[in-house]
């Protein structure tokens, strides 16, 4: 009924809540990722065979959400310039997957 596992260090324990149960957006994983190239490569993997979701959403194959985002969004949603951190919420909701330099033009209010 449960099985352990770990994923880069934190330890998890699932239970099968069996057919009645299904995967929902109240769990999700969040993949932080340093680079486009490693989102570009969670994103294909996990929307293999799923649903590519809206802001850096995606659903794998079994249904389990995950959320795959930049360490920079934090950052630009924190700066200093309140517009800026409005234009990059703005862009990231128009997005599937996300797109680093786009977000960093929104804040720097360049078009892409």
């Amino acid at each position: 009924m449960t099985i352990t596992f770990e994923l880069d260090g934190q330890r998890f324990i699932a239970l099968n809540g069996g057919p009645r149960f299904k995967f929902t957006e109240a769990i999700s994983l969040q993949v932080n990722c340093a680079t486009q190239e490693e989102i570009d490569e969670y994103w294909t993997r996990l929307s293999q065979e799923g649903e590519e979701g809206r802001a850096g959403w995606v659903k794998d194959r079994y249904g389990l959400s995950w959320q795959i985002k930049p360490g920079i969004l934090s950052e630009l949603l924190n700066g200093p310039d309140p517009e800026g951190v409005k234009r990059v919420m703005e862009a990231m909701i128009q997005m599937k997957k996300i797109e680093i330099a786009e977000l960093r033009n929104a804040y720097d209010q360049r078009p892409s």
